[in-house]
């Protein structure tokens, strides 16, 4: 298996900027409008909707419905849009194929496919959706990752099949596989390519430092708003956070602006935070108190 392919963003001349009438910086790529959104605390977040037939000056924020994440700047603005315009024009030279729906997939009837090359098929379906490759296609696949019947679904196996065959995928979308495959399936990854992922570069591997450090730590798994100690919020937390069944769980409270989940979850500090065997805002922990 390859690496896969990098390319940069290209200004391809088929994006064009704007104003909305509402302010908003905007852009367009063929029938797909992008807006650098307002959203709270100053940060802006890219918006999109589809399709757009009247001109950029009469759009207004009520005209985007989709949310594409948080963005920095104006000039990362134009980066996301101009991505956007390589990403089209790359799909156009690659010249994938429609077909009619009708053939039974793993998800369901397949509602129509995209044919991206001979024996590489994706499916849409009333429900879910996904990849069908080839035996001999399927056989190219590396053995940590391939599925046995070829069936690959869309939320993130996907991935699996544009790093196995990147030529057939845009600059973007290998990207993203890049990112999908090193977060969820980092061993996998590390193998293929003859690297070692670090800190920050796969959400799987920080998960299990994470796991591994704070292993004995009190770990909150329930949180709420205390009705009954005003500026603090009541936790339950377990041993490392599991949720096995018969658990030893305990409540603590925790100042509210201290409260931030973070990114796998929010550690006890047994030194500020204090437990808690008051009346609970919880209704299962109603007349129950802490261990």
């Amino acid at each position: 298996m390859n690496q896969l392919l990098q390319t940069s963003p290209a200004a391809l001349g088929a994006a064009s900027f704007g104003s909305s009438a509402d302010g908003m910086l905007v852009g367009l790529v063929g029938e797909n409008a992008y807006a650098m959104a307002p959203g709270g605390e100053g940060k802006h977040y890219l918006a999109s909707g589809w399709p757009m037939a009247k001109p950029m000056g009469e759009w207004t924020r009520a005209d985007f419905q989709g949310h594409g994440g948080e963005i920095d700047d104006e000039a990362a603005f134009r980066t996301k849009v101009m991505e956007q315009a390589q990403h089209q024009e790359e799909r156009r030279q690659l010249a994938r194929r429609e077909i009619p729906g009708g053939a039974h997939t793993p998800w369901g009837s397949s509602h129509g496919g995209t044919v991206y090359a001979e024996g590489v098929t994706a499916h849409s379906t009333a429900g879910h959706g996904g990849f069908k490759l080839s035996a001999e296609r399927n056989r190219k696949v590396h053995p940590m990752l391939r599925a046995a019947g070829g069936c690959y679904e869309e939320d993130e196996c996907w991935a699996i099949v544009a790093i196995t065959f990147p030529h057939l995928f845009t600059s973007l979308e290998r990207r993203h596989a890049e990112r999908t495959i090193k977060d969820s399936w980092p061993d996998a990854w590390e193998a293929i390519f003859g690297t070692i992922l670090g800190p920050g570069e796969s959400r799987t591997k920080d998960q299990r430092t994470f796991e591994t450090e704070h292993a004995a730590d009190w770990i909150v798994v329930s949180a709420i708003t205390s009705d009954q100690q005003k500026g603090f919020v009541e936790c339950i937390a377990t041993p490392g956070g599991k949720r096995d069944a018969g658990i030893l769980e305990r409540r603590f409270l925790v100042p509210t602006d201290e409260y931030h989940i973070g990114r796998f979850g929010f550690v006890i500090d047994p030194d500020r935070h204090s437990i808690y065997a008051g009346p609970s805002s919880f209704a299962g922990w109603q007349g129950r108190g802490s261990p």
